[in-house]
């Protein structure tokens, strides 16, 4: 008879709150605004200044986030823009949204994530941008092919939805130059119950965000209250992040540190827990620069493996089947052979804040049950 797991295992994610957001909110309902305010706009505020960057731009979600970025940075029809296959369909869908289309490529299967020579090697005269995805949380350091892409009028779009809090040397995602969106969803590192941020280039490129994410207006809410009219300068979108969320992330940010602290604990006691099984490959986080979004491993006969777990109450999960495979983005398939294998091998073991190290342990037994299960049949 198998113990049956305790019930943070069962969950493969889980949102974790702090015990202040409930108040944060209350408070926002109590002052009547509700949609963007200058709640919205502190929490932009507080963004920058946790990542050294002079502007934040806060959104409804990460989705929102690629979006408004690939537009402010004028990609749109008859651009290619480069895309590891191996991400949420998010960003695949992003990239359609603007007319643009999607150029898979590769990865390093140990990372998951693509590399400067893979993105190098995939360009083309059609080329708009590069969208390499730090999945998991890892860094990706772009800085060798920066000065080539900027001479190729490339533009550089970080898809950092897994990455908030990460460091690429002793810098924190978002300062390095990029133009990079974060995820403020349910499951993320932070979260604002759902949200997401743009950190912005330049100044110009800061108030081209903002008009994006207000239909193409101009004037501020503040403003336009004082005024007969407002301008509409351009397309836009209903994209403003709610004070009611921004509340939430404030408070979510204060305890930042927590958060930081108990995932990196918690994927390092994964990594020595797994180290003994053998033919459990541990997806490389970089866990000392990461803040652990994941934590995944690649696995034989994986399908029976993951049923298994799944059997014993055990919340494991597939991130993510590979999108060049997926039937709504068959126009631009190709072969990508490292993608290929690891979707077929990639398990997402249970991985949040409410786990203790007991629910690890039996996680990880658990799986070497699994494993000699399906081994055996």
């Amino acid at each position: 008879m198998t113990a049956s797991a305790r019930p943070d295992a069962r969950r493969n994610a889980s949102p974790y709150l702090y015990g202040l957001e409930t108040a944060a909110v209350a408070r926002v309902l109590e002052g009547g605004q509700y949609g963007h305010s200058d709640v919205t706009e502190e929490f932009e505020r507080r963004i920058a200044s946790f990542l050294g960057v002079p502007e934040a731009v806060a959104v409804a979600s990460g989705t929102a986030a690629l979006h408004t970025a690939l537009l402010a940075a004028g990609i749109g029809p008859g651009r290619e823009v480069i895309v590891p296959s191996m991400t949420f369909c998010a960003t695949v869908q992003a990239i359609l949204a603007v007319g643009a289309t999607p150029h898979f490529v590769d990865i390093d299967p140990a990372t998951l994530c693509v590399t400067d020579q893979l993105l190098m090697d995939a360009v083309t005269s059609k080329t708009a941008a590069v969208l390499p995805v730090l999945f998991g949380g890892r860094p990706i350091d772009l800085r060798a092919i920066q000065a080539e892409l900027d001479q190729r009028n490339i533009a550089v779009i970080e898809d950092a939805a897994h990455a908030f809090g990460s460091r690429n040397g002793t810098r924190r995602i978002g300062a390095d130059g990029a133009l990079t969106c974060f995820s403020f969803g349910p499951i993320k590192n932070l979260t604002c119950g759902q949200g997401g941020m743009v950190i912005p280039r330049t100044p110009a490129e800061a108030d081209t965000l903002r008009r994006i994410r207000l239909l193409g207006v101009v004037q501020s809410q503040g403003e336009r209250a004082n005024t007969t009219s407002y301008r509409v300068e351009g397309f836009g979108l209903r994209y403003q992040l709610s004070a009611i969320n921004a509340a939430i992330g404030q408070v979510q940010l204060e305890s930042f540190q927590a958060a930081e602290d108990t995932r990196r604990h918690l994927w390092r006691t994964y990594r020595d827990a797994l180290a003994a099984l053998d033919g459990v490959r541990l997806v490389d986080v970089h866990v000392d620069q990461a803040v652990p979004h994941l934590c995944q491993v690649r696995v034989p006969h994986r399908d029976k493996v993951f049923a298994n777990l799944r059997g014993r109450d055990i919340g494991v999960g597939v991130h993510y089947p590979p999108n060049h495979l997926q039937p709504a983005f068959a126009a631009w398939h190709r072969s990508l052979p490292a993608t290929e294998r690891v979707g077929e091998e990639i398990l997402s073991l249970p991985f949040h804040q409410h786990l203790t190290e007991t629910d690890i342990d039996h996680v990880v037994t658990s799986l070497e049950q699994a494993l000699k299960s399906a081994g055996g049949s």
